[in-house]
């Protein structure tokens, strides 16, 4: 299985625990490729919305993103020798906005086995409504929250327990292998070791 994941900063920093972690979990071959990403607040949304803090809007670069990873980055690994486009198994995960960001490509691109959600910002304005009308086309995605996450004092982002829930009913409703995964903290805790978990889910179904 190759392994995408979008990152900044602070997600670099845990990769190496997060692969350790996988390694523990799960016995079966894996590579995990992480690519940066720019401007998280739009090249990992859907659609414009306003800010949920400080004064900088989200964006609308999330296709843009898809397009580069199905069009520019599986090809370059795949004339690398990294993927074999016959039987290579393909899934992309993210944390938080990131998380969103997997979470959408896997409405939108059946070029991906399986989609780990993260703690991913299901709270973002009007992603409820949308999982309500589209059907994924991925066969197994991954959702997780840290259990105080909904404790939050922004009330938009306060939403995103009930948010989860909604959506991994969604998923059930739908037919896709799904599992929703509490983890304790909030959403700053443990981000190299829920994301690990969610690719060792893949990895081991």
């Amino acid at each position: 299985m190759l392994m995408l994941q979008p990152v900044d900063e602070h997600d670099r920093e845990e990769l190496d625990l997060e692969v350790e972690t996988i390694q523990s979990l799960s016995d079966k071959p894996f590579q995990l490729v992480a690519f940066e990403v720019n401007d998280w607040q739009t090249d990992l949304t859907p659609w414009a919305a306003p800010p949920a803090f400080g004064k900088t809007p989200f964006g609308d670069g999330a296709e843009a993103t898809l397009s580069f990873i199905t069009d520019h980055l599986l090809p370059a690994l795949q004339a690398l020798g990294l993927a074999d486009p016959a039987t290579t198994r393909y899934c992309l995960g993210g944390y938080s906005l990131a998380g969103l960001f997997a979470l959408w490509a896997g409405y939108r691109s059946a070029r991906f086995d399986g989609i780990v959600a993260a703690s991913p910002s299901v709270w973002y304005d009007n992603w409820t409504d949308y999982a309500a009308t589209h059907h994924p086309v991925v066969p197994s995605i991954y959702l997780s929250l840290g259990d105080k996450e909904e404790k939050a004092r922004n009330p938009r982002m306060a939403r995103v327990g009930d948010c989860i829930r909604k959506q991994h009913e969604l998923l059930v409703s739908q037919g896709i292998h799904t599992t929703l995964e509490w983890n304790p903290g909030n959403h700053f805790k443990d981000a190299g070791l829920r994301m690990a978990k969610g690719f060792a889910w893949l990895l081991n179904r």
